[in-house]
């Protein structure tokens, strides 16, 4: 990077992982270095308002320490001109450490964990702006972020996925009087015939959520019904997968046309399954590097780079794994392709820069690796970009 660059970090969002981005993004900011960018939070609050963080600015101007989670709180701003670093009233964009604004390269970060952030939409207004950014672009952050469509895609592929099915079903805290009976009908016979086609016990999911906000693991009918109720309340469209006997590995991708992968580290989940608390109130227990083999360690990287560009995915994904072994009474169906995260968590816990600085890579490093790559992919999209035929 021959210019200084503005770094926005975006943040918040409209979706249950609104405090997950926040911590995220309080880590980004106290990462990057101060000698190469200019910082500039931008919130985005739960009811959609887009503001200047100013709280956080003042904290970075005053050269304190940043608080544990960053507030969407501040002066309101029309986000195309500011991201784009081009307000309005010919002024220029506030940023910290004494930088030139104007004679800065702009690259937003956008730090959104959820739907309506990492799902596309945040991707497609960048777009629009005509700004680099880190991370998946619109196509990739929406395939992702629905778990039906990426399934099909990985399968297409044929990359490895447990056996799963969906349903569209009303959301049941949503339904009109007098409807409650017919929407009940539906979901006791969507749990039954998910339980006739993929056994028990199954995974029960909203297709556009991460963090594992509104999973359940279901043992029995009722479990399933209860499940669907929790998936529905946050998106219509309801996943249902076979539970793998395995161990659960991931492994970081970082890159654009030529994607490289992480050591893979292994989650112990404190409970169940790796939920919401685990992963981010520190109840699992991380094991990085894995304890594999180096064949199964290159097994797990060729597939997370393999299921990284079946997805066209560009920038930075957490690939998620089921690995049934076939030992100490575990299946013994190999690599399972579970998700792919797009923005995973930045977190002081996450596995995503954890799994980075034990392959070498500093969590400071990081950040410039993916400015790097916002910047470049910027630039080879502009020159297939043209208005002429």
């Amino acid at each position: 990077m021959a210019e200084r660059v503005r770094l926005v970090v975006l943040f918040g969002g409209q979706s249950a992982e609104h405090e997950v981005s926040c911590v995220s993004a309080r880590h980004v900011l106290a990462a990057a270095d101060p000698n190469k960018y200019d910082l500039e939070p931008i919130g985005i609050t739960k009811d959609g308002r887009w503001v200047r963080a100013t709280e956080a600015l003042n904290v970075l101007q005053g050269g304190r320490e940043l608080p544990e989670s960053l507030t969407a709180d501040g002066p309101v701003i029309d986000p195309i001109p500011v991201i784009a670093n081009k307000p309005t009233d010919g002024g220029t964009a506030q940023v910290v450490n004494g930088g030139d604004a104007d004679a800065s390269m702009t690259v937003v970060l956008p730090v959104l964990h959820g739907p309506n952030g990492e799902d596309g939409t945040a991707q497609g207004l960048l777009e629009l702006a005509g700004v680099p950014y880190a991370g998946a672009g619109v196509l990739a952050s929406a395939m992702c972020m629905d778990k039906s469509m990426a399934n099909t895609l990985l399968a297409a592929a044929g990359i490895p996925h447990a056996q799963w099915r969906t349903a569209s079903i009303d959301d049941p805290g949503g339904v009109e009087d007098g409807d409650d009976c017919h929407l009940d009908d539906i979901i006791r016979a969507e749990a039954q015939t998910s339980i006739d086609d993929i056994g028990l016990p199954m995974f029960v999911k909203p297709a556009n959520m991460g963090s594992s906000v509104g999973i359940s693991k279901a043992h029995d009918l009722s479990e399933v019904v209860d499940a669907i109720r929790l998936a529905a309340r946050y998106d219509q469209t309801v996943l249902f997968e076979q539970a793998a006997n395995g161990r659960e590995i991931e492994v970081a991708v970082l890159g654009n046309d030529k994607p490289q992968a992480s050591v893979p580290g292994e989650i112990i989940p404190g409970a169940e399954f790796y939920d919401y608390d685990d992963k981010y109130k520190g109840g699992a227990e991380l094991i990085i590097p894995a304890e594999l083999d180096d064949d199964e360690i290159a097994a797990a990287q060729e597939m997370a780079i393999r299921a990284f560009q079946a997805l066209r995915v560009e920038g930075l994904a957490r690939v998620d794994f089921f690995y049934e072994d076939g030992r100490n009474g575990r299946g013994d169906r190999g690599w399972m392709v579970n998700e792919l995260n797009t923005m995973p968590g930045f977190t002081p816990i996450s596995m995503y820069p954890r799994l980075w600085q034990a392959s070498g890579l500093a969590y400071p490093d990081l950040i410039d690796h993916l400015v790097e790559l916002a910047l470049e992919r910027h630039a080879r999209r502009r020159r297939h970009s043209h208005t002429d035929h």
